[in-house]
């Protein structure tokens, strides 16, 4: 059967047109390379069909949705699958019960994406709150853009959105990057340039997922933070991790405690070897304070009656090239 809209929704609200052209391109492409500059609206009377790309042989209903293509229709709920590529897991009834309320009293503002689908259903590329909230208030149906893009688009389009929203939280945004990179063959470099950030930051990222199970659910819930694992991925001991996740969450460490509670683990020292609380000599801190700034890591002087050691941290191969680097540039 071909579906047809059911009414007209406006492609753009007053709320949508105060956005900042800025803030919108302020990740990579944004959606605005994604999306059409400006969706024309189904007025009621037939579109012609958009030719689709070269693509296998269109069935006849597929035809029929075509002539909706890149307008804003009205799509019942129950014709719209889940967005497979979603990397949001967090949906929390509160919120969600707010959109509601407010999609009760204003409607949907912002049309949802979909893709055509199979058996004359849609398939959800971004906009999975205005669904579930719209379903909460009641509502059938949601204003829709439809547009046929490939697999890949759809999952970068879906990471784009909440990336600018600030969505994800750092476990959601490290599974959205191996995702990419597992799904789709790209790499660190590839995936940064298309969401707008370093290969650093996707390497980052992606490097807390080494973390094991019980980290992650902590980075999950929103226990522990992007710099909070960061600093976890430090410890030799990799069997360490999860006792040392569990006392930073109970006690509530801040990082910079966290940081000396994973160098006291990574460097137990002797009994003998520790300085008294108060035995701080100024000019080893200045020194270390040096260090520090020089070489952009962690450094720590332990001294006692003139001797000791220096220790300096690193928390990436990056770091250890470049500090490597400098300390052979000061020798003459």
């Amino acid at each position: 059967m071909t579906t047809t809209a059911e009414k007209v929704i406006p492609a753009v609200d007053d709320k949508a047109a105060d956005k900042s052209p800025d803030k919108r391109r302020a990740l990579g492409r944004g959606l605005e390379s994604l999306l059409p500059s400006g969706p024309r609206i189904v007025t009621g009377v037939t579109v012609p069909a958009i030719p689709p790309p070269a693509t296998p042989p269109v069935t006849q209903t597929q035809a029929d949705r075509t002539a909706h293509l890149e307008g804003v229709v009205a799509l019942n709920l129950d014709q719209i699958a889940e967005n497979p590529y979603q990397t949001r897991r967090d949906f929390s009834d509160g919120p969600l019960e707010e959109l509601a309320e407010s999609i009760k009293a204003n409607g949907v503002v912002q049309p949802v994406v979909v893709r055509p689908g199979t058996d004359g259903r849609y398939i959800l590329i971004l906009g999975e709150r205005r669904c579930r909230a719209s379903k909460l208030a009641g509502k059938t149906t949601v204003p829709a853009i439809v547009r046929r893009v490939s697999d890949e688009q759809a999952a970068e389009m879906t990471i784009v959105e909440n990336l600018q929203r600030q969505d994800l939280n750092c476990l959601e945004q490290a599974e959205a990057y191996a995702r990419l990179s597992r799904d789709f063959g790209l790499t660190q470099e590839e995936i940064g340039k298309r969401v707008g950030v370093s290969r650093e930051s996707v390497s980052n990222y992606t490097r807390l997922l080494k973390l094991p199970k019980p980290v992650l659910h902590y980075l999950g819930t929103g226990d522990l933070g992007f710099s909070e694992a960061r600093v976890l991925l430090q410890l030799i001991d990799a069997d360490l991790v999860p006792r040392i996740a569990d006392e930073a969450v109970q006690k509530q460490l801040s990082v910079k405690q966290l940081e000396e509670l994973v160098t006291r683990t990574n460097s137990p020292a002797d009994e003998s070897e520790k300085p008294a609380p108060l035995a701080v000599d100024p000019n080893v801190r200045a020194a270390q304070m040096e260090l520090e700034r020089t070489l952009g890591v962690r450094v720590q002087i332990r001294d006692r009656k003139g001797k000791g050691k220096i220790v300096i941290e690193y928390s990436n191969l990056e770091d250890f090239d470049r500090v490597l680097e400098m300390l052979a540039g000061t020798k003459q």
